[in-house]
């Protein structure tokens, strides 16, 4: 009777670990002080277009080679970047590079950091990201935020 109550046990602690998983999965966060106030690594600042015709919002996507979410990712963010002016998504594969996914506090991959045109973090986004959410949430920093469709 002992083994039954150990699986159902586990059975619910999985359950649990999965659905806080998910509710977590694409959730947007606003940067915090600290986040802001870092040095970007040398990768990251080298995909940024400084110019003055730049674009408004980078979207740096960290991923790793073996990351079936990273390709979802990567498909969400480049549809998004293709309809949107002001907005450019440069995807970082960061699995020979886990200084970069250090420095920058990334605990996961995919994670998306939307950084602006002096390279400061907007937002990041952990996991694969809803394009309309994290439209709505760059709105504020793009010149244009409605699809050019």
């Amino acid at each position: 009777m002992t083994g039954v109550w150990v699986l159902v046990g586990t059975l619910v602690a999985g359950l649990l670990a999965g659905a806080l998983l998910a509710r977590r999965n694409g959730r947007i966060r606003a940067a915090g002080p600290a986040r802001a106030e870092h040095a970007l690594p040398a990768p990251v600042a080298a995909v940024l277009d400084t110019s003055a015709t730049g674009p408004a919002v980078t979207l740096v996507q960290l991923s790793t080679t073996f990351c079936a979410p990273c390709r979802h990712a990567r498909a969400v963010l480049g549809q998004l970047a293709e309809r949107t002016d002001g907005l450019r998504h440069v995807e970082l594969d960061v699995t020979h590079q886990p200084q970069v996914a250090q420095q920058l506090g990334v605990l996961r991959t995919p994670t998306t950091l939307a950084l602006g045109p002096e390279g400061d973090e907007l937002l990041r986004v952990s996991g694969v990201p809803k394009a309309p959410e994290l439209l709505a949430a760059l709105e504020a920093h793009l010149t244009r935020a409605r699809p050019t469709d």
